[in-house]
């Protein structure tokens, strides 16, 4: 039976509130450029975790891709299982840099011998705590325009992702993800104070809707929403948009960039998250007496 929910608690863990926990944290969105070389694209990620945590970040963001050049010819060539060669470096990073580490994404060979544009999560101690691997993948084919089939390759992923920090808990998505509502909106009713997308928008969709589509899952959800993508390399074969963001739960950017490689930092604030809902209370105002709550499970 459909039900309206008309108590916060309801949808929204206490745990988020409690008073036994941070109030805020510091975000940082590592922007690197990425190259054909897996070594060095490893060396740089590393010392840009280090270094944002020098700048006193505790959850780091790394781009899709980060490993490795973006393209469907290349997964195959650069992909390894999990554990593997980039999984070890991250979690030394987290480890040495005592952060949260969500680990961009890396091509993902399985057992099976599939691939998967895969995210990996790591906790301060450096420990695996989730993975992710991309649900939606990008196929399009416009005739006399352009054609990128991602499932030419890698296959979906089946699962979303949560992990627990003591801030709150967390969502991942990867790029093209973040078009799918869904995925943040159920996020934030199982207690999401975040949702945080590695993502590679080109320099179509990029400019038309990057941080369009941030704002509108941040403003929907009441919650913040941030995008990390590679910095533009007009030399390789993909060339991202850039501009990696941080949202705040009423829609407005509070952290950005340009293109360049750079690293963007954002003061997480969890008191913004309820001020937020309580002065636009769509969190407890939902009619799942008209509309079912896609977080309820059947």
């Amino acid at each position: 039976m459909l039900r309206r929910v008309t108590n916060f608690k309801q949808l929204f863990p206490r745990r988020q509130y409690s008073l036994n926990c941070p109030t805020e944290f510091k975000l940082a969105l590592v922007q690197q450029k990425v190259g054909s070389c897996k070594a060095t694209n490893l060396s740089i990620a590393r010392d840009r975790v280090l270094e944002a945590a020098r700048n006193g970040a505790n959850v780091v963001v790394l781009p899709e891709c980060f490993n490795s050049p973006y393209g469907a010819q290349h997964f195959p060539e650069y992909a390894e299982t999990i554990p593997g060669e980039s999984v070890e470096v991250l979690s030394q990073a987290a480890q040495k840099a005592k952060v949260y580490l969500v680990g961009g994404s890396i091509p993902e060979k399985s057992d099976d011998d599939k691939f998967y544009n895969t995210c990996t999560v790591y906790n301060p101690k450096g420990e695996l705590v989730a993975k992710h691997r991309k649900i939606h993948l990008f196929d399009i084919d416009i005739p006399g325009k352009i054609r990128f089939q991602e499932s030419d390759t890698l296959s979906p992923g089946n699962a979303m992702t949560h992990f627990e920090t003591e801030y709150g808990k967390i969502g991942v998505g990867i790029c093209y993800d973040i078009r799918f509502p869904e995925l943040a909106m159920i996020a934030a009713r199982k207690g999401c104070i975040a949702m945080l997308y590695p993502g590679a928008f080109n320099m179509t969709t990029g400019p038309l809707h990057w941080e369009l589509l941030q704002r509108a899952r941040a403003i929907d959800n009441q919650i913040y929403i941030a995008a990390c993508s590679p910095a533009r390399d007009t030399s390789s074969g993909y060339t991202a948009w850039g501009h990696s963001t941080v949202v705040n739960p009423n829609g407005e950017v509070i952290a950005t960039t340009e293109h360049e490689e750079d690293i963007v930092y954002a003061t997480i604030d969890l008191s913004k998250m309820k001020e937020a809902r309580q002065g636009i209370p769509v969190t407890t105002q939902r009619r799942f007496d008209v509309y079912p709550d896609v977080s309820a499970r059947p």
